[in-house]
């Protein structure tokens, strides 16, 4: 077939013209794409399966944790709009940042458990929604996710620092770092590197020690100050175990070793009476939680006190092989399970523990941040744990918390993490504006300083915390390793004892400042 008006055939011109178009498109579809959030949300990258960075919105994490993340994420935007686009005609209300750098998700090896991660954040958010309640400046609490096992922290650290640098909405802190590990030294490290005020809420390892790292738990030495006071007031045959996780890279585990043998190794001869486990938290390192040989050894030296230097999440296996296969004659001495932490995490509790101690006759000892009782009795409770006790039964009823949410006192230390960075941020604000400078918002370097003002003079305090875990201070720059100063250490036993003709309680050992009364705030 004959075309009467053959195709024209391109010239230089249209090709030009059509490389140009091609050009255009493909470079208008690859800017279009990398504007889009990606698959983790904005501010956030995907590395190695989990969602890392920084972020005020709410992004992918586990199913029991969304909706304390939107909660979050909508008092975030809310706070920005009163400051960009008020409504009924109010002032702005200029704001501030705080990152909670933590785990949003976990499994069977992870940092945290699902559990521990919605109470810290529920702690956290009753401490933002407080803060925002009243004058001053408010705060949005920005995600930081740096991984399961806490690894993921270089890109975070490096957004975070970004941030300070924000003028308008600066980062002021960083709070979270739940565990003591390699890698959180290493994260705080950075942190104090860039100038950056951090605060842990649950850290107790006492060689976690840098200049901006500020902690409002007692570390290691002073719980073992406290079960010292204990024992002191309930002696028995001085027969002991020490029990220590031989897990590499756990700091935490390997500083409560070193403490527990300072303290209790001469008296209880724990150089000759020790045995080891491999916990259960962080990458496979051989089987977890093998128990056979602590529990024989308890039977053939007729222990009446181990010293266990490990993770919560470990106990209740110990204690139900205990159970099972410890019904040796230990003289009818009961056997003491001493162990620090931050409270009593619900697992230890449970009706199935709790038979298990009874069965071995048994009992936990644990000296602690928080005391599950202020809840049931708020005449004990610290003066400033009923503004938090108020926000957390508000959110407790519109989010799944778990099992006794308050007595693990991850609660109320995230929440106290957060209301320090508040209370010196508020500080900090209130002596600039009165200098004129009603423009500037506090920096890092101002929130630092103000952090370092406290006195503690005969029971008074001027620049104190008064927190759901007590009220307490901190001295000044390089001193006392940035640890709180007059922070209440209970020490609590379950199954409860009760004791005929004593009826005085231990006195309550406080941080630096021992059990003398009148020595701190109340």
């Amino acid at each position: 077939m004959m075309f009467k008006n053959p195709p024209k055939e391109w010239g230089p011109l249209e090709w030009l013209v059509a490389a140009v178009v091609v050009i255009a498109l493909v470079g208008g579809l690859i800017t279009w794409n990398s504007s889009r959030p990606g698959p983790c949300g904005e501010g956030l990258e995907e590395i190695a399966g989990e969602c890392v960075g920084v972020t005020a919105q709410a992004f992918d994490a586990d199913e029991e944790t969304k909706s304390l993340i939107k909660a979050v994420a909508d008092e975030n935007a809310r706070v920005r709009q009163d400051w960009e686009n008020p409504t009924d005609d109010r002032a702005p209300i200029p704001y501030v940042r705080v990152a909670l750098m933590m785990p949003f998700t976990s499994n069977a090896s992870s940092a945290m458990t699902g559990d521990m991660i919605r109470r810290s954040l529920a702690g956290a958010l009753a401490a933002q929604l407080e803060a925002n309640s009243a004058s001053g400046p408010h705060y949005q609490l920005l995600f930081a996710p740096d991984g399961k096992h806490l690894s993921e922290w270089r890109p975070v650290v490096d957004r975070l620092a970004e941030l300070t640098r924000d003028k308008a909405a600066p980062l002021v802190g960083v709070t979270g770092i739940p565990s003591s590990t390699t890698e959180t030294r290493e994260a705080v490290a950075e942190l104090t590197g860039r100038g950056i005020p951090t605060v842990g809420p649950v850290i107790t390892a006492a060689s976690m020690n840098f200049r901006y790292f500020f902690k409002t738990s007692p570390n290691n030495e002073q719980f073992a100050e406290a079960l010292s006071r204990y024992l002191d007031r309930y002696p028995q045959k001085e027969k002991g175990l020490l029990l220590w996780d031989s897990r590499e890279g756990d700091v935490y585990s390997q500083n409560l070793r070193e403490v527990f043998d300072r303290h209790f190794g001469k008296t209880y001869d724990l150089k000759n009476h020790n045995s080891h486990y491999i916990g259960s938290s962080g990458d496979d390192q051989g089987i977890p939680q093998r128990f056979a040989d602590a529990v024989a050894r308890i039977c053939r030296d007729q222990a009446d006190t181990v010293f266990f230097a490990g993770r919560d999440q470990d106990l209740p296996a110990f204690i139900n092989r205990l159970a099972n296969e410890g019904g040796c004659d230990r003289g009818g001495h009961k056997l003491r399970i001493l162990k620090v932490g931050i409270g009593l995490e619900p697992t230890l509790t449970a009706a199935g523990i709790e038979r298990s101690l009874r069965r071995a006759n048994a009992m936990i000892v644990d000296a602690s941040a928080y005391d599950p009782d202020w809840a049931k009795d708020p005449g004990e409770a610290p003066s400033g744990f009923s503004p938090f006790h108020a926000r957390f039964k508000k959110i407790q009823s519109e989010h799944e918390l778990g099992t006794k949410p308050l007595e693990d006192g991850y609660a109320a230390m995230y929440y106290d993490g957060f209301a320090l960075l508040a209370s010196a941020v508020d500080r900090s604000y209130s002596e600039i504006t009165e200098g004129g400078h009603t423009e500037r918002l506090p920096s890092t370097k101002d929130v630092y300083s103000t952090l370092t003002f406290s006195t503690i003079n005969g029971g008074t305090c001027t620049g104190c915390l008064v927190g759901a875990g007590g009220t307490y201070g901190f001295t000044g720059p390089g001193e006392n390793n940035q640890w709180a100063v007059c922070k209440p250490v209970p020490v609590i036993e379950f199954p409860p004892v009760a004791r005929s003709g004593d009826k005085k309680k231990l006195p309550l050992y406080r941080t630096f400042r021992g059990d003398e009364e009148k020595s701190c705030p109340s």
